[in-house]
């Protein structure tokens, strides 16, 4: 693990390398009380053993990332993500994106904005719509208010309950002391026209009872090389739910585009 300075933040940033004849893949985690660890054993280790070179971050705000007050859109986050591929030197060449969840969101908008870094995309119960995004908000906002004052984190520090107080105060101090939550409320929604616009290969995966799946299918209705694959017997819950079937998902299809060489898209 180390820590990178990019786009004028400390990121806490993981790799782990494969045998070099695999892809580059970087992972993108959820909102607020996700970060890089919940990649590790479920998709990132198995893929690096697969002879792919992994990289994990844990983003602005995040996990043991620096926490500045500004900066949480989808903008941004796509410029930390940039900046960040330079200072690794993995900007010569497209990666793949891994992102679950509000990760998968990011990972889009990076394709749309950079196609030129972009080689792929997985997308796990990625947020595509607006209404789910607006219901996203909705609980966020609840959320700010349950934390703010809240004595909890000291309680679930005082019981031995380390990582739960981590979480919690992680989560407190994103939605009370940064503007993530406006952030997030000012962006723009996606488009059947961004959607069209995205040429790289999408594997967009959804369990079977997940809101998102409508969002997966209109993005496959225009995206011209997408795929959706969805779960059976699972919501939002793919990536620890599904954990067998989605590691399978992913490792074949990344296997499919290391046996080509990876060309910079244009447009």
């Amino acid at each position: 693990m180390a820590d990178i300075h990019a786009n004028a933040t400390r990121f806490h940033v993981h790799r782990l390398s494969g045998d070099g004849t695999g892809a580059a893949v970087v992972f993108l985690h959820g909102l607020v009380v996700d970060n890089l660890s919940s990649f590790y054993c479920t998709l990132a280790l198995p893929t690096a053993q697969a002879g792919h070179d992994v990289v994990l971050y844990d983003q602005r705000g995040h996990g043991r990332t620096e926490r500045p007050p500004t900066g949480y859109d989808a903008a941004t986050a796509v410029r930390d993500l940039t900046a960040l591929l330079a200072a690794l030197d993995l900007d010569e060449r497209p990666v793949h994106l891994i992102g679950n969840s509000y990760g998968g969101t990011l990972a889009l908008h990076t394709a749309l904005a950079r196609p030129d870094l972009v080689a792929g995309l997985i997308l796990i119960e990625a947020p595509l719509s607006g209404p789910w995004i607006e219901n996203m908000l909705d609980t966020l906002s609840v959320a700010a208010l349950d934390l703010e004052g809240s004595q909890v984190p000291q309680e679930l520090a005082s019981i031995g309950a380390r990582k739960a107080a981590r979480l919690t105060a992680t989560a407190d101090a994103l939605l009370n002391r940064t503007t993530l939550i406006d952030d997030i409320a000012a962006s723009r929604p996606f488009t059947p026209a961004d959607f069209a616009r995205v040429r790289c290969p999408v594997l967009a995966v959804c369990g079977e009872h997940s809101e998102l799946v409508p969002g997966a299918r209109e993005l496959a209705r225009h995206a011209p090389h997408c795929t959706v694959r969805v779960l059976p017997g699972l919501g939002h819950d793919v990536l620890q739910g599904g954990t067998g079937e989605l590691r399978r998902a992913v490792l074949d299809r990344l296997a499919e585009a290391a046996r080509r060489q990876p060309e910079a898209v244009t447009v």
